[in-house]
């Protein structure tokens, strides 16, 4: 069995995990870490690592940027694998994600579902096929009004699988309002929409001459989401040190 703390663990996806953890036989969240220390019932919650007392074997973190260095010095500390699903790190965060996966197991990924991680393998393959042909790249994201981060970060993630098919030769741009010039051929235009709770949802477009190619992904439960934080948890607990990406998990 799998013996899990859980970062975050008071949020939203932190009572979804709570909830299909405690259907899945084969992992237990032993503990919880979040910011209000506040007794979930079936595990303990501490304010801060510093507090933990049960051993785990994986870190499922949930958290925020803030709390990020703090549950990577506990995972290096305690040699805990870590799952990381925060998402809106710093670009030194992400940079210490690669060092410090020299020293445990961790894996990485803005968004946890199965089928995102497929998007992102077809739509790489599509912007080799058609980005030569001429065909402009839009990502467009929506999401309730709650999400902090904008762009998010599957949408970033769906930008990156894409200028990696295309060897990174073009650029993001998340702002046209003050230019007053056409469009860049080798440019990935990302835009983000809020409002109300629209369920997360990302459309990548591939816009040429008489015809539009649209991807589309629409989660309509969070519940996909930690289905796919578990079973990281479960793959990569015993790993050794190294990086790993959904993409190891589904095979």
């Amino acid at each position: 069995m799998t013996k899990i703390l859980l970062t975050g663990c008071n949020g939203r996806m932190g009572k979804v995990i709570t909830e299909l953890a405690s259907a899945d036989p084969e992992v237990c969240i032993i503990a919880g870490v979040d910011v209000a220390g506040t007794c979930m019932g079936s595990y303990p919650v501490y304010a801060g690592f510093d507090e933990v007392k049960e051993k785990p074997d994986v870190i499922v973190d949930f958290s925020s940027p803030k709390a990020f260095d703090a549950m990577m010095d506990y995972a290096l500390f305690s040699r805990a694998a870590a799952v990381i699903c925060t998402t809106g790190l710093s670009e030194e965060q992400i940079l210490r994600i690669s060092a410090d996966a020299k020293k445990v197991a961790l894996l990485r990924s803005a968004n946890m579902s199965l089928g995102v991680n497929l998007l992102l393998k077809l739509v790489k393959e599509a912007a080799r096929r058609l980005a030569p042909e001429g065909y402009d790249i839009e990502i467009v994201e929506r999401h309730h009004n709650q999400k902090k981060d904008a762009p998010s970060g599957t949408a970033l993630a769906l930008a990156e699988s894409i200028n990696e098919g295309l060897d990174g030769a073009y650029r993001f741009t998340y702002d046209r309002s003050q230019r007053m010039e056409k469009r860049d051929p080798k440019e990935i235009g990302i835009s983000a929409v809020r409002g109300g709770n629209i369920p997360g949802t990302h459309e990548v477009i591939f816009a040429g001459q008489d015809e539009v190619i649209e991807f589309n992904h629409i989660a309509y439960s969070r519940s996909i989401f930690g289905k796919g934080a578990l079973s990281a948890a479960k793959f990569l607990a015993g790993q050794r040190p190294g990086l790993y990406t959904m993409s190891d998990v589904i095979g």
